[in-house]
């Protein structure tokens, strides 16, 4: 196994996953980016190679469990043995009324959101858990504090990424692998240029791809006080950090009347 660390990220051709590659492209990973857009993907490559660092880059369909496999184990493979981090990042978000949304389309973001992260985690595993120190990162939401009215479906997907990121993390540290899940609220990339809800109406939508790209980063290298607590839900912004902090403490009405509030309902 050589030295040089590498990272395997879903969802890599635009927003989050895009930032998040060039990010750990400049710590010097070698960097698996995959995506269904081939296109964004090509203009990756260019831009990681500008940097000096290595790229791997491959059409991926994370709904596509033999896909996934299939990926992972190529990834792997050019890497030398070695899976240092795994990003589950690839999601879409539908907002509105849940009656005014396809069953379809619900089942859609279902897929990719729940099924693509089981996907990711099952291909993800033998190769982790051959790799001193990997961690897993889970992109999550800060909609899995409290299921959110017109986000109620795309909410409750993070819901199952953070219970089995919690769940995950206990039963793989037998082997040395640690799971994190990352807590943004909405961010500004092409997934929220339409959107439009009352908590966006309420918050804003304050955060950048980097911002989430950088956090990342800090889990996967967390401080001393954070490795000692063993964290691993990490909210994203001042408003996240507090939405969740203030969630621990407060009775279940009072957490429900706040997102009432919030969501405008």
């Amino acid at each position: 196994m050589n030295n040089q660390k590498s990272v395997f990220i879903t969802g890599a051709a635009a927003g989050i996953g895009r930032a998040t590659a060039l990010s750990f492209a400049k710590n010097g990973y070698l960097v698996g980016a995959y995506d269904i857009d081939e296109v964004g993907l090509k203009s990756l490559t260019d831009e990681i190679d500008e940097l000096g660092a290595r790229v791997i880059t491959g059409h991926l369909d994370v709904t596509d469990p033999d896909e996934m496999a299939e990926r992972v184990a190529e990834f792997v493979q050019a890497a030398d043995g070695r899976l240092d981090v795994m990003i589950n990042n690839a999601g879409i978000l539908l907002a509105g009324r849940f009656e005014d949304i396809a069953v379809r389309a619900h089942h859609k973001e279902i897929d990719i959101n729940t099924k693509g992260v089981v996907n990711g985690l099952h291909a993800a595993f033998p190769f982790l858990k051959a790799t001193p120190g990997a961690v897993v990162v889970n992109l999550a939401s800060a909609s899995a504090i409290y299921g959110q009215p017109e986000l109620a479906n795309y909410s409750a997907t993070k819901f199952f990424v953070r219970a089995i990121t919690e769940a995950l993390d206990i039963e793989w540290n037998r082997y040395g692998i640690r799971l994190v899940a990352m807590w943004p609220l909405y961010v500004q990339t092409a997934m929220t240029e339409d959107i439009k809800t009352g908590t966006t109406e309420s918050l804003g939508i304050r955060l950048t791809a980097q911002d989430i790209a950088d956090d990342i980063v800090k889990a996967v290298n967390p401080s001393w006080p954070r490795r000692v607590l063993h964290q691993v839900h990490y909210p994203v912004g001042s408003q996240a950090k507090s939405l969740a902090l203030g969630s621990r403490f407060s009775p279940a009405w009072l957490t429900r009347l706040v997102n009432k509030r919030i969501s405008h309902n």
